[in-house]
Order: structure tokens, then sequence, then C-alpha cells
């Protein structure tokens, strides 16, 4: 066999042999570190011409390397960037080492991002040597696609495990919380909760305290019936209870690396009880520290991360439980204490600055509308009106032909506002004129041959025609509907409602005039009794809202009616003269009338006693 023949079988069997130990790596991997490292020799293998391979891992946010070939000393940054690129657009890359498109020597950097459910959970990246085709680039992103199933997965794996670990948390809490509330008393449902939580966290002690006068002290211990509240172990305890007081966060002995609180008094509480680990979290309810509970090791591993998040959540969610229930197991003498300490703190105090800034405000504000008198004012929603109003008939039955003006316009005496249709009443009057001029003939006739009783009857049917002409001819003069004077057109629109017909006496339009105008003020009950003949007001209207415009009270309606689901009086008013250059009829706004002096605190708070003393009187026997 010749010699490079054998030195080529050599290497493939070195390569097959280097191969099969990674996959049995890959296979029997341990820890993720390990996975990741023999699944990136495995992919690295299998594309051609690849000089260096880059997996990155999410972690914490960020994106940490999670394993590099061939060497785990090699500075790979320059892969970053198409690794960024890949992140970003989350697809895979094949570009340049300089950014652009792969060059005629077929060196590239290709990148993979790892997205699962649109989750990025990582990145692989391959240094891909020169000298192949843009096929072979391709065949390098497809065969990381297909590799990368591995890894996703494993991602999935870890998310699956991250999530059955928080149902179980949920549920033991859930758990937890029903222990809690299958007892109404504070100590019972305490002493049931401790135990629990002693058997699911393998503690040999769980104490619950709460704070009393600036002091924790313990309530309940698990498995334990009843202690002395002087003996050492409570005092002990105590201090360590104190010392989460202080602090307002949980704390743990052995103490965290980084945990610049330290645990000066769990240590010595640790080293009199002879406890191996300590965990203290506060219970807190309405942000604020009401008690505490100390979870105990003798012996066994410290307390984890996750047990420190059950112990946190259990004081954050029973908290408010259990301070409810102390609340109302207190004596009333207790209560009348705590509430006069409260009172008393809030007034005296150093706390609550700002509500007490707050509370001297008020005093004073009302204090000064109290002494302040100003001019008291009835309000009412008020409509212009025209002074007077002429509205525009249909003066027979027929239909409409044109509309010549609708609401809005401004109109001047004797303009056509509309038409209506004329046809029929054309062929009328030619019928009824043709009618006379045939009798007038015949009764020529007659008179010619002196016949008195035929002349008398002609004469008759003559009168008759002529005054069925004269109707016609009225009514085609009053076709055309016009305005009686100059004004505003207030309602009518006839130009949707070419051809429909129309019924005699129906109204077509109302014209307002433009010069005379009267405001109408709907008072309410309440306040009608403070309004009489001769008052003056001031009225803003919603489309004049910079003006104000003076008027006089000139009549009173003395009848109710329902209006909004209130009882209003309809009381007139009549425009300063120098007020109504910009005003047309129907416009709103809200018009107020003087009618004394009163203090400010008055004005503001008599509706409400007026609502108060007539309810008082319905209720009152």
């Amino acid at each position: 066999m010749p010699t490079a023949l054998r030195i080529d079988s050599t290497v493939e069997e070195y390569r097959s042999h280097a191969e099969g130990a990674v996959w049995t790596r890959f296979i029997a991997a341990t820890d993720a570190d390990e996975l990741y490292t023999s699944w990136l020799a495995l992919l690295a293998a299998q594309v051609d011409r690849a000089g260096a391979a880059l997996l990155l891992v999410a972690d914490g946010g960020g994106f940490g390397v999670g394993a590099v070939w061939p060497d785990s000393s090699r500075d790979l940054r320059y892969l970053g960037p198409v690794a960024q690129r890949a992140l970003s657009e989350r697809r895979g890359l094949v570009a340049a080492p300089d950014g652009g498109e792969p060059g005629a020597d077929g060196a590239a950097h290709v990148a993979y991002p790892l997205d699962i459910s649109g989750t990025l959970h990582g990145a692989v990246v391959l240094d891909v040597g020169g000298g192949g085709s843009p096929a072979g680039l391709q065949a390098a992103l497809r065969q990381i696609h297909w590799a990368s199933a591995w890894l996703v997965d494993h991602f999935r794996q870890r998310v699956l495990a991250s999530r059955d670990a928080e149902l179980l948390r949920v549920s033991a809490l859930n758990e937890l919380m029903a222990t809690a509330l299958q007892n109404r008393r504070l100590q019972p449902s305490a002493m049931a909760t401790a135990n629990d939580l002693a058997q699911r966290l393998r503690c040999d002690r769980v104490s619950i305290g709460f704070e009393d006068a600036g002091r924790v002290v313990p309530l309940v211990m698990s498995h334990t019936a009843s202690f002395d509240v002087r003996s050492d172990l409570v005092r002990t305890l105590g201090e360590a209870m104190d010392e989460v007081l202080d602090l307002g966060v949980a704390v743990t002995f052995p103490a965290n690396d980084g945990d610049e609180l330290g645990a000066i008094a769990h240590a010595e509480t640790a080293r009199t009880l002879q406890v191996s680990s300590l965990l203290s979290v506060p219970l807190l309810a309405n942000g604020a520290t009401i008690g505490v509970m100390t979870l105990a090791r003798s012996a066994g591993p410290a307390f984890d991360a996750d047990e420190h998040r059950i112990a946190c959540a259990v004081g954050v969610m029973l908290g408010p439980v259990w301070e409810l229930q102390r609340a109302n197991e207190r004596s009333w003498s207790r209560r009348l204490r705590d509430s006069s300490r409260s009172v008393l703190q809030a007034t005296f105090g150093p706390r609550h600055a700002g509500l007490k800034l707050l509370a001297s405000t008020s005093a004073l504000f009302v204090l000064l509308v109290a002494l302040v008198h100003a001019d008291h004012r009835v309000s009412a929603r008020t409509v212009v009106e025209g002074s007077t109003q002429a509205a525009m008939v249909a003066p027979f039955e027929g239909y409409v032909a044109e509309g010549l003006a609708r609401a809005g316009d401004t109109v001047t005496r004797g303009q056509p506002l509309a038409r209506l249709e004329d046809r029929d009443l054309k062929l009328e009057r030619t019928r009824w004129s043709a009618e006379r001029e045939q009798l007038q003939r015949r009764y020529q006739v007659a008179m010619a041959a002196a016949d008195r009783g035929a002349m008398g009857v002609l004469a008759a049917q003559v009168n008759q025609s002529e005054a069925q002409l004269s109707l016609a001819e009225e009514k085609l003069a009053r076709a055309t509907v016009i305005a009686p004077f100059d004004g505003l057109v207030v309602s009518g629109d006839l130009n949707q409602s070419i051809g429909t017909p129309v019924e005699l006496g129906k109204v077509l339009f109302e014209v307002a005039p433009i010069e005379g105008f009267r405001v109408v003020l709907q008072v309410d009950d309440r306040e009608i009794s403070r309004l009489s003949v001769g008052q003056r007001g001031v009225l803003v209207l919603s489309s004049l809202p910079d003006q104000n415009l003076p008027f006089t009270i000139r009549l009173i309606t003395p009848v109710a009616t329902q209006h909004d689901g209130r009882n209003v009086f309809r009381v007139e008013a009549e425009i300063d003269d120098g007020s109504k250059a910009r005003l047309r009829p129907g416009m709103e706004g809200i018009g107020k009338v003087k009618v004394g002096e009163r203090s400010l605190l008055w004005i503001w708070t008599h509706g409400f006693f007026d609502w108060l003393r007539l309810a008082l009187w319905n209720w009152l026997p």
C-alpha cells in the first residue's frame, strides 16, 4: 500500500475515533457546559472548512459565551458583529469577515439564531475558511439549522422544568394559604402554617412573631404547644427577629456572598441555638413589617434560592391575613388606644408632613371662604329665541318642487323660500278659463234669443267658473312660499324632500326676525324662589364664550315642566340692545342671575344642605 494512502487512512481512523468520543460525551453530558461544548465540536466537524465556532447562550437578559471551538481560550470576539446581526434580525446570515457579501474566495462567517416560540435563547456562529462556493456556505447554514434541533430540545426542557418548578411553588403557596385560612383566629392559623412550612422546607423549627411596641414578640413555634416568653430561647429568637424588623428585608445565615447588611444577630442566634442555617423573612401588610417568620435547620444544607423565594412569598401573602386577624382580636381598650395613637401621631408626630401641610392649608382655605363674601348668582341653562316667529305652511296639498332656503339662511321680505309643484294648478286654470269662455258664448247666444231663463242659468255658471278660475290663480300665486319679513330661517330644509307630498297646513319653514330676541332660562325649582322680575344677569353662549351678554328678567312663568329629569321653570329675559349684533335664534349657553351676596362657603354648600334637609324631612316620622 502506498505511504500516502496509509497516512490518509490513519487520519480518517483518528477523526472517526475522536468524533466517537465527542458523541459519547454529548450523549452522556451531565451539565449544560459539557453539552454545549460537545455539541459545538460535533457541528464544527460536520461543516467543511470550519476554522472556529462560537455558541452564545441567553444569560440574565444578555448573551454569554456557552462554548468555543476548537480552543476554549481562543478569542473569538471578531465573530460578535455577525452574531449581533443574526440576533437582531432573527434569521440565519452568511456574511464576509468585513460584514459585506461573501467574496470569490468563499471565506465567510455563518450565524444562526436559536429562536423558540419568539424567544431568543442564543446563537451559533462559524468561521468558514476560503476555497468554498456559495452553495457550500448555504449547506453550512442548513447544517446548523438541522443541528440546532438538539439545543432547541434542550432549551425547551429547561423552560418546561422551570415552569414545572414554578407551578410546584404556586401549588405549595396555595396549600399554605388554605392551611392558614382554616382557622379564623391568629394563634391557631400561625401554628398550622408553621408546622406545614417546617415539613415542606425540612426545618427543625419555624417561629412566627409579631411587632409590639417596636419589637417582635414570638407568638408560635412549630411542633411546640406552649412556651415561656421569658425563656432564653424566645429572647434569642426575638433578637434575630428584631434585626429583620429594623432592616426591613429578609436575612439569611450563613450570609450570601456580597451581602453588605450582614447578619450579626442571626449569627449570635445560630451559635446560641446551635443551628447550621437560619432564614428570617418579614411579614408585610400595607407596605409595613408587622412581624417576622424565622426558619432554622440544625443540620443539612443552607436555604437555597427556591426556599428563600417561597418563604418571602409566604410573608407577603399571609401578612395581610394575619394582620386582619390580629386587628379583629383586639380588645375594645386596645382598639381605642391604637386609634388614639394613630390620630395623635398623624397630627403631632414627625411623620406625615405633607398630610399636616394639606390639613393646615385646607383649614385656612375653609376659614377664608367662610369669611369672604361674593355675589350669589343662580345659574340656569339658557336658550335664545326670537321675539316673534312666523310659520310658513303649505297652502294646499301638493308636492315639493324646489327648496330655495334652509335653516340658518338670512332672508329678506318677499324672498322665495320654496316652490310647490304647480303643473296641475296650471291645467286646472286652463280648464276653468276655457269653460268660462264657452259659457260666456252660450250666454251671448241666449241673450240674442231673449231667453231669460237660459240667461239666468248661464250667468250663474259663468260666475262659478270665474270663482274656480280665481281660486286656481290664487293657488298658483301661493305655490311659491315667500318670507313675510326680513329675518332668519330657524327651521326647515326641503332640499332633501324634492318630490315628496305635503299636506295642507304643514309647517315648511319657521322665520324669526333678526333684531328682536328674548332669553329663556330653565331655572331649577330649588332656585326659583330667589328670582324676581327686574333682576339683572349675564349670559355666556356656547358659540360666543368670550362675550358676557347682560340681560334683565321680564317674566317668570309660575308653572314647572320636566326637562332632563328635573323640574324647571321658564323665565323670560330681555337682552340689552347693545349685545344683539351677533345673536341668532337657537343659541344656547349658561345664564347667571345675581340674587344677593353670601359667603363663598354658603354658596358652595347650600345645595347639599338643602338636599339634606329635604331628605331628613322625608325620613323623619
